[in-house]
């Protein structure tokens, strides 16, 4: 081959990186000119056109090369400054590998062979300035924080009286601690200055792993509970373990044999959860003064309140609601049906694992009150949504609140049906006994994303907060955050009740964190909103035979994100990048609210929600709610029932062919995904965050996680990653948090957010933490890490208690 060839010894570098760049510059073409057809950005055509004649030129062995990048290059660093400015991570894609590419050809090997021995000229001088441009363009993107709030509370006591629930500091009676569900601990021994020094005080492993015959979402979702001196905790498959607070070590077991009858083949199992038990005890209640007087026993009452004075109860994952000693692990076999409530009562046919109730009970002086999880996008004919209150000391039915025939709350008859497919609660109630009322978070009435034939009751009360009179289940007052909801955006949280400092006095109100990014602060009394509620207008164009509303509530105090754009579109490259600009156009979006269309939409934030069953936790002292909130936008496209292929598969609640039996609609949901399987949108997709309640401002909020356990190199890269999962915050300063596709249980000063304690886990920790007081005396800090079957974080059946050391 002569020496001029192509390819010939001394070129055949710059002549393979010139048919790399050339094959670039085609698939860069190609993309830019449809993304160009739907309107998009004409950067990616032109960088294309760029890169073939630049590849044509290396090949050919021409210097000219090299100045053709160099204002590829430099156009694009100016490109990328306009589109995102100095956001790191935002420029990753848009500028990373034209940096590399630049630097390469800069390389003798690569740039002498196209300079034949002649100085390098203008072409070399070019070529360097724009690689230097990029690089400091980087540099500096090193020295911002977009999208971070970084800001001090600067104090410990807000002047409010803090409204303790009746049960010693070291305890935590209930899933938030208290019904009142705040998740703030009173303990002070760990503090800023020490939690870095915490260390792990026991494990122990459950032994429920998952099995052949499980769901594909099976979660490790438990808060244990810690009173009468053990830790309760529950695992997925519904056993219980009483253990030692100070060594792990298992004092008794119980294994109500579940049936997982059509789990493996997702037939009506969505999940197999259990985040958590009740606890009952007949001599606290005897002591206070909490809410009404004691209710007469009956004979059957009166037995199991000698016999087990202490009761834990538990929800199974086949829809029982069993009592068992809470010293023994024995059950009451005097409470109700030999010491279980079969909840199917009434509520007619189901598939097998359709209804049960994930969340543990409430718990009041005389009434244990529960709800149900019922599978997603099954079918419309779904059993009811009732929530019903049983006698907690016999287990009799005293009340129940169907959404559908919300003024018949007597007791139904024993041959008499519930509505079906009522709006359900599948998350926490909370309770003031001193109010008497009960707060419920309701989901919706299925399908999620179409309601031709929503019922009175549904419109209603759909996706909103209920409170019921806790003695007679009648509706004292109710607030729907979504209304005629089309993107599943159920009230997930439990709510929390707090004393509240406002500029009108301390109120007694109530905070519910929802999906779509409001918080609502809520007298409770009466529902009055105490932080403003807009009606902000809504997007319109529901799918035929469906309508929206034209206007959604929206809480003053949010976390909204920014609506998205075709420059909010990431990737780890420009090509990925480029593919989900495509996808954008391509898809409906016209803010938050835009319907589920046959187009496909996009449905942000996602129907995981910003907050979801992790809730918020509230310090009522400090007057601060500490709360991590993510952002992950989801697709959903309807599709016409005849359209439906045969054979279809679901995969889970929030991917694949959802069969909406019934309605003229199935709908296909994923996330927005590009097509190596990262987000389309950049990052972050997960935060942490602090609230101050006095002002409604935020304080502090920035990245929370790493991709550490989501890479096939385990590199912690800090992009902030979704979370599944809740926190809790102590009187000592100290805010924790797991629950991040990372496995690690974190601390944080809840005052400036600065991250003070990051503890390996061996699973993933998508559960909310607790604390307690051992019997050493010693504040431990909690976690169960078990993972999540949908979230795709390790399994495991850990758990684990850290302490500060001797």
């Amino acid at each position: 081959m002569s020496t001029d060839g192509a390819f010939s010894k001394g070129r055949l570098l710059p002549s393979l990186l010139g048919l790399v760049i050339l094959v670039m510059g085609l698939a860069l073409l190609a993309g830019g000119i449809k993304l160009l057809t739907l309107g998009g950005s004409l950067y990616y055509l032109l960088t294309g056109i760029g890169f073939v004649i630049t590849g044509v030129l290396l090949i050919m062995g021409r210097r000219s090369a090299l100045g053709l990048f160099a204002l590829v290059l430099f156009a694009s660093t100016v490109w990328a400054l306009w589109e995102v400015g100095l956001d790191w991570w935002q420029l990753v894609p848009r500028l990373s590998l034209w940096f590399v590419l630049g630097i390469v050809m800069l390389l003798p090997w690569f740039r002498r062979p196209l300079l034949r021995g002649q100085p390098g000229g203008m072409p070399t001088v070019a070529l360097s300035i724009a690689v230097v441009l990029a690089g400091l363009t980087a540099l500096a993107s090193q020295f911002t924080s977009p999208g971070e709030i970084k800001g001090t509370l600067d104090r410990d006591d807000a002047g409010v009286a803090y409204d303790p629930q009746p049960m010693p500091d070291g305890d935590w009676q209930a899933y938030g601690r208290s019904e009142h569900g705040n998740r703030y601990s009173p303990l002070k021994q760990i503090t800023p200055e020490n939690v870095g020094k915490l260390q792990e005080a026991w494990r122990v492993r459950t032994g429920d792993l998952p099995t052949a015959e499980d769901p594909v979402e099976l979660t490790n979702e438990n808060t244990p509970l810690k009173v009468n001196g053990m830790v309760y905790a529950c695992t997925p498959h519904s056993k219980v373990l009483a253990l030692d607070p100070d060594t792990g070590k298992t004092i008794w077991s119980y294994d109500p044999q579940i049936s997982k009858e059509g789990a493996k083949n997702f037939t009506g199992w969505a999940h197999m959860t259990c985040r958590g038990v009740s606890y009952y005890d007949e001599n606290a209640y005897a002591k206070s003064d909490v809410g009404a007087p004691a209710a007469a026993l009956s004979p059957a009452g009166t037995a199991i309140a000698a016999s087990c004075p202490r009761r834990l109860y538990l929800p199974t994952a086949d829809a029982r609601l069993i009592a068992l000693n809470a010293d023994t692990g024995k059950v009451c076999e005097d409470f109700a049906n030999k010491g279980a409530i079969d909840l199917r009562a009434n509520i007619g046919p189901f598939t097998a694992g359709g209804y049960y109730s994930t969340s543990p009970a409430a718990i009041t002086r005389n009434l244990i009150i529960i709800g149900g999880h019922v599978t997603d996008n099954e079918s419309t004919n779904e059993p009811s949504g009732v929530i019903r209150a049983y006698d907690v000391h016999d287990g009799k039915l005293v009340w129940n609140w169907d959404p559908n025939n919300p003024d018949a709350t007597a007791p139904i008859a024993a041959d008499q049906f519930y509505s079906r497919n009522a709006p359900n609660m599948w998350s926490l109630a909370s309770v003031d006994e001193k109010l008497g009322l009960v707060f419920l978070p309701l989901g919706n009435q299925m399908p999620d994303q179409y309601g031709g034939d929503r019922t009175p009751g549904a419109e209603k009360f759909s996706a909103g907060l209920v409170a019921l009179d806790v003695n007679t289940g009648k509706v004292r007052w109710n607030y729907q955050f979504t209304h005629h909801d089309l993107w599943d955006m159920d009230v997930p949280s439990q709510p929390t009740l707090i004393n509240l400092k406002t500029k009108d006095g301390v109120k007694p109100a109530v905070i519910q964190p929802t999906k779509q990014g409001s918080l609502y602060v809520l007298d409770r009394r009466d529902g009055t909103p105490i932080v403003p509620i807009d009606e902000v207008p809504a997007p319109t164009g529901a799918a035929q035979g469906d309508h929206t509303s034209p206007t959604q509530a929206r809480s003053q105090l949010n976390m909204l994100p920014p609506e998205l754009t075709e420059k909010s579109m990431w990737g780890a490259t420009a090509f990925d990048q480029m593919l989900c600009r495509i996808q954008f156009k391509e898809l409906r979006y016209e803010g938050q609210y835009t319907p589920p269309s046959e187009q496909g939409s996009i449905i942000y934030p996602g129907n995981v929600g910003v907050f979801n069953w992790g809730a918020v936790s509230v310090d009522p002292v400090r007057q601060l709610m500490f709360t991590s909130p993510n952002y992950m936008a989801f697709v959903s496209k309807l599709v016409p029932r005849a359209k439906v292929e045969a054979g279809s598969k679901r995969e889970s609640e929030t991917s694949g062919v959802q069969p909406n039996t019934g309605a003229p609609y199935a709908v296909i949901m994923h996330p927005l995904m590009s097509q190596i399987g990262i987000p389309c949108q950049a990052p972050s997709w997960g935060n942490v965050a602090a609230v101050d309640l006095t002002t409604n401002q935020v304080i502090w909020k920035h990245k929370n996680g790493t991709t550490r356990d989501n890479t096939p190199v385990p590199i912690g890269l800090p992009v902030g990653v979704p979370s599944m999962g809740g926190s809790m915050v102590t009187a000592g300063g100290v805010g924790f948090l797991a629950g991040t596709l990372d496995q690690y249980l974190r601390a944080y000063d809840v005052k400036t957010g600065k991250e003070l304690f990051a503890g390996r886990l061996p699973a993933g920790g998508q559960a909310t933490p607790m604390t307690y007081t051992g019997k050493d005396g010693k504040q431990y800090v909690l976690i169960v890490a078990g993972g999540h079957g949908s979230l795709g974080t390790r399994m495991g059946d850990y758990i684990i208690a850290y302490k500060l050391p001797e």
